[in-house]
């Protein structure tokens, strides 16, 4: 008895479907290319313009400190103060600034090791009172 099949399955991967794939995405991708605008228009300054200077710099910087404490441009208490301290301080100058300048830049420091919710406080506060807040960081 010969129990061996005379039709065998052939295992081997048919290569046009393979180059017929490859052909089609090149085209595909060629098509993109073209289709792609390459050509957006860019407002860049002139190099005879002479760049506008700020005269009005950032007065307010808030300097969140190691411990999560706050400090008005680094001359609070040596410690800091907590948020709901320093809060009704920051409106304050805030206002000050806005008096003086007409500027609602709020800058926002904070310690490498300072809690993220610490620096959300001072960014939740500018966003609740319409003010711009300034991220300060070293590169």
């Amino acid at each position: 008895m010969d129990f061996n099949s005379r039709n065998k399955i052939k295992i081997e991967g048919g290569m046009a479907s393979m180059t017929d794939l490859v052909f089609l995405l090149l085209i595909f991708f060629i098509i993109m290319s073209l289709m792609a605008n390459n050509q957006t228009p860019i407002d860049l300054p002139k190099t005879e313009e002479a760049l506008p200077t700020d005269t009005n710099p950032v007065e307010l910087i808030v300097v969140i400190t190691e411990d999560n404490l706050y400090q008005i441009n680094g001359k609070e208490n040596e410690k800091g103060l907590s948020f709901e301290q320093i809060k009704p301080i920051i409106v304050s100058e805030m206002k000050t600034q806005f008096e003086k300048s007409g500027k609602e830049d709020l800058k926002i420091a904070g310690h490498k090791n300072a809690d993220y919710q610490a620096v959300f406080k001072v960014l939740a506060l500018a966003q609740v009172n319409q003010w711009n807040p300034v991220l300060a960081y070293d590169k």
